[in-house]
């Protein structure tokens, strides 16, 4: 048996076809894998040199990009910036760090080109991309270019369209997307994009107001009241959307009840956007409207406390600072005595053109349509507008718009009209508020009843035919018809006398 065992040792170390044992391997036999595989590494590595240089590859970056596939789920976690980076942008960081630097000292012509070299060599980089945005946003801020305004929104949109952009990055380009497609007058198009940011965020109230409020600029009521309906019922104390919501319901629905409880839930929330002049205007307001008047004035008194008013009676919302504020004004103090004399030594004249057009056929007045009635029948008759003159309404009217266009202040006041304004018996205007104190507006009396009065402030007066009524009515101000006759008087508004030249050509009209 031992002898049978020796032989089959023996039989692995002799060859079997010729008889004789086998000679111990080299070294050289013995290294020979280890130096098969060293060629192949090394004809490997040659054919990737070749395509680098063919194909102008940058070998760092993919030694970057193993390194991070290696090791990402490890460092990423201690990078600060790391919700925002991609795993491809995650080996560029330094590059992508070096531009957000520059953007952060505010050196932007660096900035732009350290972003622009990045996206041209990394296209897809969602951080690149969005870098090159927010630098386009800033120089467009800086030097007030719809050029560099019109790239950002289209590097948003970029950053929008890529594949792997995380998810927060996608969050920070989307809503400020939208919020650069609004202030270039897109309206439409920041509600389009909003609306796929709720698709893809469906539980941030955030975007649900955000969409609300585009919709509400581009006059989509429907719509804006079913994105903050939305939001409260993600979060049912949400402030915000209970003051644009109760917005809505007051000027749209005219429910004031229901926007008083609403817009006062949402002001004591005290949550950042709530403090707002418009919310506590129409909270105001709702109030008088159901005649709670006490409660409308602590409302106007805190807006005047907090600094949204210019005063708890002047509450216009789109003014001047340091322009003089008095309720009633006479001819002198206007600065434009000698044109408002011209106009009241022609009343009568003006006086038989507006009547012409109270024929019931070819009259042209139409009804007031900003909801300031509680009752009655207010008619207008418009000849200029945000300082255009409707020249057809003109024709109708010739011989008073030839004294007007002598009247600059009035002629060319963009934030005013001059009408004529006819109220029927039983009228009431409920107490409002015009939106600017940058004008003053007179009324010339032409045919006045017994029985008209306007109230300013906390002081009543009453018209004279041929004579000019003055006042500012970005001050509190309501009406009463209780005469048995009509009204008439012609509407002018002009210039506040302390607003400079270049102040008049450059207020955006309303």
């Amino acid at each position: 048996m031992s002898n049978l065992k020796q032989r089959k040792k023996n039989h692995h170390l002799e060859h079997k076809d010729d008889g004789r044992k086998s000679k111990k391997p080299s070294a050289f036999y013995q290294a020979k894998p280890f130096v098969i595989s060293l060629a192949i590494a090394t004809v490997i590595l040659l054919l990737i040199l070749l395509g680098a240089n063919i194909y102008n590859i940058n070998l760092l970056d993919i030694y970057r990009y193993s390194v991070t596939k290696q090791s990402t789920s490890e460092s990423k976690v201690s990078y600060p910036k790391a919700s925002i980076t991609s795993v491809n942008d995650y080996s560029i960081r330094g590059l992508l760090d070096d531009g957000d630097q520059s953007m952060k000292e505010n050196k932007l012509d660096e900035a732009l080109k350290i972003y622009s070299s990045i996206v041209k060599k990394y296209p897809s980089s969602p951080r690149g991309l969005y870098g090159l945005a927010v630098t386009f946003d800033k120089l467009a801020e800086k030097r007030r270019s719809n050029d560099y305004l019109e790239n950002s929104i289209a590097e948003y949109q970029k950053v929008l369209n890529q594949k792997d952009v995380p998810k927060d990055l996608y969050f920070l380009a989307g809503k400020r997307l939208a919020n650069r497609q609004t202030f270039r007058g897109w309206s439409s198009k920041a509600a389009e994009t909003l609306e796929k940011m709720t698709q893809k965020y469906s539980n941030s109230s955030e975007l649900w107001n955000e969409l609300g409020v585009s919709n509400l600029i581009a006059g989509r009521n429907d719509p804006a009241r079913q994105a903050f309906k939305q939001a409260l019922e993600i979060n049912p104390n949400d402030g915000y959307a209970k003051v644009h919501l109760g917005f809505i319901i007051k000027t749209i629905d005219l429910n004031n009840e229901d926007g008083i409880k609403l817009l006062q839930d949402g002001i004591q929330s005290k949550h950042p956007g709530t403090k707002d002049g418009r919310f506590y205007f129409h909270l105001g307001d709702a109030l008088q409207r159901i005649d709670k008047n006490n409660e409308a004035l602590e409302v106007y008194e805190e807006g005047a406390k907090i600094g949204l008013f210019l005063s708890k009676y002047q509450r216009s919302l789109y003014n001047v600072n340091s322009l003089t504020g008095q309720p009633w004004w006479t001819p002198e103090q206007t600065k434009n005595n000698k044109y408002l004399k011209l106009l009241e030594d022609n009343w009568k004249v003006i006086r038989d053109e507006g009547l012409a057009q109270m024929d019931a056929e070819k009259g042209t007045f139409l009804p007031e349509e900003e909801n300031l009635r509680e009752k009655g029948d207010w008619k207008q008759f418009t000849l200029y507008q945000q300082g255009k003159k409707n020249v057809a309404n003109c024709m109708k009217a010739p011989k008073t718009c030839k004294l007007i266009d002598q009247f600059p202040e009035a002629r060319g006041c963009t934030r005013g009209q001059v009408k004529f304004s006819i109220m029927q018996p039983g009228v009431h205007v409920w107490p409002h508020c015009g939106p600017t104190n940058c004008r003053i507006r007179s009324h010339l009396g032409l045919v006045i009843p017994k029985g008209p009065r306007i109230r300013v402030a906390n002081e009543q007066r009453t018209w004279t035919e041929g004579q000019f009524l003055i006042f500012d009515d970005s001050f509190e101000h309501e009406v009463w018809h209780e005469g048995d006759s009509f009204r008439l008087v012609l509407i002018i508004d002009m210039w506040h006398p302390e607003l400079t030249n270049q102040q008049k050509a450059t207020l955006a009209p309303i």
